[in-house]
C-alpha cells in the first residue's frame, strides 16, 4: 500500500511566514496532516476492490448455477407431461 507523504514542517512555516501565530500554524499542520491520512487509509486498494470483484463474480455463479438446475427440473417436467400425454 503506498503511503502519503505530507510535509508538516513545510506547511507550518507557510502559515507562518503568512502571519499565523506560531502555535496555531503548528497545530494546524498536524490536524491536516491527521485528516489526510485518515482520508488515504480510507481510499480503496486495487487488492479489496478484487477481493469485492471475486466476491460479486462468485455470487453470480452461484445464481447462475440456481437458475440452470431449476430450468433443468422444468424441462424434465415438461418432457414427462409430454411423454404422459403420448
Amino acid at each position: 500500500m503506498s503511503t502519503l507523504t505530507f510535509d508538516t514542517l513545510k506547511f507550518a512555516n507557510r502559515l507562518k511566514a503568512a502571519g499565523m501565530d506560531p502555535r496555531l500554524a503548528e497545530e494546524q499542520a498536524e490536524a491536516l496532516a491527521e485528516v489526510l491520512e485518515d482520508h488515504h487509509k480510507a481510499l480503496a486498494t486495487r487488492e479489496y476492490l478484487d477481493m469485492q470483484l471475486k466476491a460479486t463474480a462468485s455470487d453470480i455463479k452461484t445464481d447462475l448455477i440456481k437458475w440452470v438446475a431449476g430450468m433443468l427440473v422444468a424441462q424434465a417436467a415438461v418432457v414427462a407431461t409430454l411423454v404422459k400425454l403420448l
